[in-house]
């Protein structure tokens, strides 16, 4: 954007294009093809690009793989609704692609840990290792919430909704920089970018179907997540943020998703850490899968 610095990854980025399931995926992918394959799977309205400032930040070689999910960032899906089990089985046919004859190294954050860890359990000897970063899951529903929960989708479905727009990616990332004030205004900015297009109009709309923000119809079952978690063979380590308020609202009542999971606390970052302290985040991934290799 002119006459606004914005962070230069030191990195470079490869962008591919695939048709996993009936959607358009935007694959992006850093470092050598012949390097140890990681895995990354991004948070709800978040990207894959993103996860550029930890890659920036690894100290060893890694083939990075992030993809961006079904209606969010620069993929699309002609979809009226958007169904969590899909990502699993997006998942499953985008390892195929790039890993077809071997468990990979995962690493998921918040909505793509959540991804994770169901695909760990269900499909455990498709992974070897596995980093979820904030992905707690979500309280147990009650049953009785069910006739409520399936009247408000069929309703919402009944209007529009809509994200939020911006006067420009600046406004954007002022409010993530708000948001997340450990980051550079040149962090903050390239965010912005990856998030959003800006118009001819100057107005910055975000790259994300509106359907997601409709009210899901299925309650979430925790017992069953947990079945999944028992499920997994791979090594897993757990990490969040010391600040972490989704840590206070899901993560430990009543029961961890992984309990038995190595666990790590990164200081000083909140929910986003690889917003926050992605080198501290880089460190303590390459940590736990570099004996993995």
């Amino acid at each position: 954007m002119p006459g606004k610095e914005i962070y230069q990854p030191r990195v470079p980025r490869n962008e591919r294009e695939f048709d996993i399931r009936g959607a358009n995926y935007c694959i992006y992918e850093w470092g050598d093809p012949g390097a140890p394959l990681l895995v990354y799977l991004h948070g709800w309205a978040d990207t894959g690009s993103t996860f550029q400032f930890v890659v920036d930040a690894f100290s060893e070689e890694w083939h990075v793989v992030a993809p961006d999910w079904r209606g969010f960032g620069r993929s699309s899906c002609a979809c009226t609704s958007f169904w969590f089990p899909d990502y699993l089985a997006d998942l499953h046919a985008l390892l195929d692609i790039f890993s077809p004859d071997g468990p990979v190294r995962l690493v998921g954050h918040s909505m793509g840990g959540n991804v994770g860890s169901l695909y760990a359990g269900t499909m455990p000897e498709r992974v070897r290792a596995f980093v979820n970063v904030e992905g707690f899951g979500l309280p147990d529903s009650d049953p009785a919430d069910a006739p409520g929960r399936y009247r408000a989708w069929i309703e919402a479905g009944n209007a529009a909704p809509r994200f939020s727009e911006y006067a420009n990616l600046e406004a954007l990332a002022y409010r993530i920089g708000k948001r997340h004030p450990a980051m550079s205004d040149t962090e903050a900015l390239f965010v912005a970018g990856e998030w959003a297009s800006q118009g001819a109009d100057g107005v910055a709309r975000l790259r994300a179907d509106p359907r997601h923000k409709l009210p899901s119809p299925m309650l979430y079952r925790r017992a069953e997540a947990l079945a999944c978690c028992r499920a997994v063979t791979a090594e897993v380590l757990f990490v969040e943020g010391s600040n972490s308020d989704f840590a206070h609202r899901y993560g430990h009542a009543p029961t961890p998703l992984f309990p038995a999971a190595k666990n790590v606390a990164i200081d000083g970052a909140g929910h986003m850490p690889h917003f926050e302290a992605p080198r501290e985040l880089a460190a303590v991934i390459e940590e736990f899968l570099l004996p993995t290799l």
